[in-house]
């Protein structure tokens, strides 16, 4: 794995520079609680690999030792992938402050340790920081805008308009999980200069990934301890929340077996592209299983 790890590692690091040039100070430390305290960077890992996997020149190879560095490619999907980061947690808030949620990732919410308006200011700087890395690609912000919209739809109908059946539910979904993965993937090969037909490739394969994770994580929360996932579990039923566990009534193994089939969408449509690298390919394939085998 250290392949991957490589990838988290160098977004890690962006991560950090990036929070610790916002001013004012206070603000630099909220955002630094929300986005420094862990996670598991799927959507920027998939933003890195999605441009190696669609041709991009990610890495360069410099000196006599052969030390790799981030070529022109590479700076720009990490732009992308520690944007897409910042915007994922920025909803993160928000879903904690709906949900009452006082954990995240085994530390406190930023609601509950900052309160309500202070992490909403939070929210705010992680999208301004957000859009600052995608604004030099208007084919970027187009991407972002669009699942920003989705995710906007998607929480409004899981608050008001509960989906009722399990089409109703796999639309929330996409909507409310599954987009965002769509752009992570599609910045990737808009950062590796790809064809209009390879980025919906590649957003169609993140699409269902997200889809097949958002339905582990609802199992999860139905069966899972709060200690291993590092958030609270049963919150779905406690707020009167949908999730595929609720709105069909199966059973959870049953259940992963429908995040399964999303999986095998998501390889079906990563077959329809031209590899440019063969190993983060490779990778692409190992994440659409590790979203339905996951225990955390």
């Amino acid at each position: 794995m250290e392949y991957v790890e490589a990838r988290r590692d160098v977004v890690e690091r962006r991560l950090k520079e990036v929070v610790s040039a916002v001013e004012p100070s206070e603000l630099e430390d909220e955002l630094a609680h929300v986005v420094l305290a862990g996670g598991k960077r799927v959507r920027p890992t998939l933003t890195l690999l999605t441009c190696e996997a669609a041709g991009g020149a990610v890495w360069e190879t410099t000196g006599a030792d052969d030390t790799a560095s981030l070529g022109p490619d590479g700076e720009t999907a990490l732009d992308f992938a520690v944007g897409v980061e910042l915007v994922h947690n920025a909803s993160l808030v928000v879903d904690d402050i709906i949900d009452r949620s006082e954990l995240r990732r085994g530390s406190e919410s930023a609601w509950s340790a900052y309160g309500h308006g202070p992490a909403l200011v939070t929210s705010d700087g992680l999208l301004g920081e957000a859009f600052a890395l995608f604004s030099a690609d208007s084919r970027a912000l187009e991407s972002v805008s669009r699942a920003l919209v989705e995710l906007g739809e998607g929480e409004a109908v899981e608050l008001v308009d509960r989906p009722s059946t399990r089409e109703e539910y796999m639309e929330l979904a996409r909507r409310k999980t599954g987009a965002l993965f769509r752009t992570a993937a599609e910045l990737g090969a808009i950062a590796a200069d790809a064809e209009p037909g390879t980025i919906d490739a590649f957003g169609e394969y993140a699409e269902r990934v997200g889809i097949a994770f958002q339905i582990r994580d609802d199992v999860l929360d139905a069966v899972g301890e709060s200690g291993d996932l590092g958030k609270p579990t049963g919150q779905d039923d406690e707020m009167d929340r949908p999730s595929i566990v609720r709105v069909t009534d199966e059973d959870p193994a049953a259940l992963t077996e429908v995040a399964r089939e999303e999986s095998k969408a998501a390889l079906a449509a990563l077959d329809r592209v031209q590899a440019g690298d063969e190993q983060a390919i490779g990778y692409l394939k190992d994440l659409a299983e590790f979203v339905v085998d996951r225990e955390r």
